[in-house]
């Protein structure tokens, strides 16, 4: 889009930018080009499931990579899988980039979903054999009943019982609601004095806990699940009936959330949806195959679901719920307890972070470098006297944010703060309404950005007056401001008082606060206005240089690529000889090593102890990869239709000559060495993962031991070692 384009978009549109540049127009999707979206991230939920079966791991990790899987599941049912079927029930005739209809891509899901479910319950018996070598029990209905039960049932009764509500259905007391992710227990009954036959539920609280552990002396520990237990005793539930059938189930709810354009009050509006979610239509019900076939016809007539629709579960439900059974002691039984190293260049300045950022750039590696240095920034911005304004975005953090304390302690004293929340951030709506009202009781400036994207860049800028001029300082990160996710997250933080980098962010605040678009950036690249152009650029750029003979190349890390146009641009790389290597997470829609197509890409899957969440791209330039004069980019985007079309997102080009070697040298030449945490893709789109042992390079474990270059302080100068050869 041009400048002159840009200048005639009407600025009281809550959405300036309508469609992506010219060049960048979806292609026309072609089978075999493409892997299908959905099939791909399922094939990657698959590889977080055996991880549960990696024996390296401890066993109460194997049991929380399990519980992952299935919580990952969960939503990909309560988004991805709700929208196909809307699709679908309206006859949509939208295909997928590989050529599916909604129908059929439904069809493909809940094949391999269902083999997937029952990976599940086959990996969990197999962690119930090694908890019980371990001394945690997991009980049966059965196996229950064969234990003290006058004790069990004493616990039941002080409790559980209390909480739970027995339902009767019939024409005068209508099903219940059962909101999403909710559990119940069905019952048929029937009368003792006159046999007369009654079905009833009894929904489970969200608040009572997922297991009820037996108090038992000794070592050995005993679990019960919770409707289980209600199983056992519904006598106390149900006085004067027996049961003749009972048996639990657990639904999902569609729970996407969409806001209109044309929306006169973004709040109102969200909130309406929010409340519309917990009602989403079912997507999903999960039935313990323990239940009598009419009890199950029953169950789905009720909630008006179909039989596809419908998975009869023979293991446990809410496989997601499994890491409630991970104790807080057992060390033994996970992994060793990570020490986040905190950058020693800002103790040897004091503490002062402004001082360590002025005198150089510093690049911190979460988890491995503590986020509590993003959060002293902030909160020495609210107390520095000479800070006069905070800008900052917000798309996700956490319930107690250190952040948020920051912002309404520098509003509150006097200082010019200004919040980006996103109300838009899926599954954290809620919170960040929360969030938006308390920043505005303290005076801080709150505004959501546009309604028809979300603004998903990370950033803080700080003003500071030092002398007569004012200085500003930026945070970019590929993260989120979240000290929770940041601990399991590997993301990047680049702090820098680069006074172009400065002005850029501020004409990006400016931007999504008052719809001025910017027409020229120094340094930052911008989406959705200018990234995915200037990514088409520098990929013909090294196609260019193959053409001509040069060195070429191109290294990315990201969590997904799906755009078409991109991948075609990456296709026809290969065919011009560029070497291209891709560290892709989940979802990846370019098919690797096919010959003619893409024999010339690599793509591999790292899946370990910490979730990869870090998004870098690195270009030749003419000198081979890794090398101080290639092109090196952190970005808060993925290679996504939405991120690069309907997001705002920055891509920063890192210039400061360490930290260019720290992401080149260190970051990714360390992730392309990866061993043991890493599976190849094939070119049919399955991915390979070599045979794992003790001795196999992981990086991981390398950014555990080894602290980054820019990091280091006069005390660290020597003990970084080199990273391995990532051409070997």
């Amino acid at each position: 889009m041009t400048s002159e384009q840009l200048k005639s978009v009407e600025m009281t549109k809550p959405n300036p930018i309508k469609r992506a540049p010219k060049t960048a127009q979806k292609a026309e999707p072609t089978i075999g080009r493409y892997i299908n979206r959905e099939i791909s991230w399922l094939s990657f939920n698959s590889r977080v499931l055996e991880e549960a079966n990696n024996n390296t791991h401890p066993l109460m990790e194997r049991l929380r990579f399990l519980s992952i899987c299935g919580s990952n599941l969960d939503e990909f049912y309560m988004v991805r899988v709700s929208g196909l079927r809307e699709l679908a029930n309206n006859r949509g005739k939208t295909l997928s980039q590989d050529g599916l209809s909604p129908a059929e891509q439904l069809a493909k899901i809940n094949e391999i979903a269902g083999a997937l479910m029952a990976r599940q319950q086959v990996l969990w018996g197999a962690l119930q054999t090694e908890l019980r070598g371990q001394g945690f029990n997991v009980l049966s209905l059965s196996e229950a009943l064969i234990h003290d039960t006058s004790s069990l049932r004493q616990q039941f009764m002080t409790d559980i019982y209390p909480i739970l509500t027995p339902l009767a259905v019939d024409p005068a007391h209508p099903f219940p609601f059962i909101p999403n992710l909710g559990f119940a227990v069905a019952f048929e009954l029937s009368r003792i004095i006159d046999g007369k036959s009654m079905k009833a539920l009894v929904p489970i609280p969200p608040m009572v806990p997922r297991f009820l552990e037996l108090k038992r002396d000794g070592k050995i520990r005993y679990f019960v699940p919770v409707e289980t237990v209600i199983e056992l005793f519904p006598d106390s539930l149900f006085p004067g009936f027996e049961v003749t059938a009972s048996g639990a189930f657990r639904i999902i709810r569609d729970s996407d959330v969409e806001l209109a354009e044309e929306a006169e009050d973004l709040i109102l509006q969200a909130e309406a949806a929010l409340r519309e979610r917990r009602r989403g239509e079912v997507v999903r019900l999960k039935i313990d195959a323990n239940m009598p076939y009419e009890l199950r016809d029953f169950i789905r007539y009720q909630l008006d679901v179909n039989v596809q629709d419908t998975v009869i579960v023979n293991g446990i439900l809410g496989i997601a719920q499994l890491s409630q059974l991970i104790p807080s002691d057992r060390a033994e039984l996970k992994f060793p307890p990570l020490k986040p190293r905190f950058p020693e260049r800002i103790r040897d300045f004091g503490g002062d972070c402004f001082a360590a950022i002025r005198d150089k750039d510093i690049l911190v590696h979460h988890p491995f470098e503590s986020f509590d240095v993003v959060v002293q920034f902030l909160r020495q911005a609210a107390s520095d006297r000479n800070v006069v304004a905070i800008k900052q975005t917000l798309y996700r953090t956490s319930a107690d944010s250190p952040i948020i304390a920051a912002l309404i302690e520098a509003a509150e004293s006097g200082k010019q703060v200004t919040a980006l929340v996103e109300i838009k951030a899926r599954f954290d709506e809620e919170a960040n309404l929360k969030w938006a009202r308390d920043l505005e009781r303290a005076g801080v400036h709150v505004v959501f950005g546009f309604v028809a994207f979300k603004t998903h860049a990370k950033i803080s800028l700080v003003v500071r007056r030092e002398g007569k001029v004012l200085r500003t300082y930026t945070h970019f990160g590929t993260g989120n401001y979240h000290p929770i996710t940041a601990r399991i997250y590997t993301d990047l933080s680049l702090f820098s008082a680069d006074d172009a980098l400065g002005r850029d962010a501020g004409r990006l605040f400016n931007y999504v606060t008052g719809y001025a678009v910017p027409e020229n950036l120094e340094k930052l690249i911008l989406s959705p206005i200018f990234m995915k152009n200037k990514l088409l650029e520098l990929i013909e750029n090294e196609i260019s240089a193959a053409k001509n003979g040069e060195n070429n190349g191109i290294w990315a890390k990201l969590n997904s690529l799906v755009d078409p146009v991109i991948i075609e641009k990456l296709y026809e790389a290969s065919n011009a000889g560029v070497k291209i290597e891709l560290v892709i997470r989940g979802v990846c829609g370019l098919r690797a090593g096919v010959v003619g197509l893409s024999e010339n890409i690599k793509v591999k899957s790292l899946i370990g102890r910490f979730l990869e969440h870090s998004r870098i791209i690195c270009f030749a330039n003419g000198f081979a990869l890794p090398n101080p004069k290639n092109k090196v980019f952190i970005s808060s985007a993925d290679w996504m239709s939405r991120n690069l079309e309907r997001r705002v997102e920055v891509m920063i080009p890192i210039l400061n000559p360490t930290v260019h070697r720290q992401i080149l040298e260190q970051i990714m030449v360390t992730y392309l060495s990866d061993e043991a945490q890493s599976w190849i893709m094939q070119s049919d789109g399955t991915y390979h993962k070599a045979p794992v042992s003790l001795t196999s390079f992981s990086a991981h474990n390398y950014f555990i031991a080894n602290p980054s270059l820019s990091g280091r302080g006069k005390s660290n100068k020597a003990k970084s070692k080199s990273a391995p050869n990532a051409t070997k």
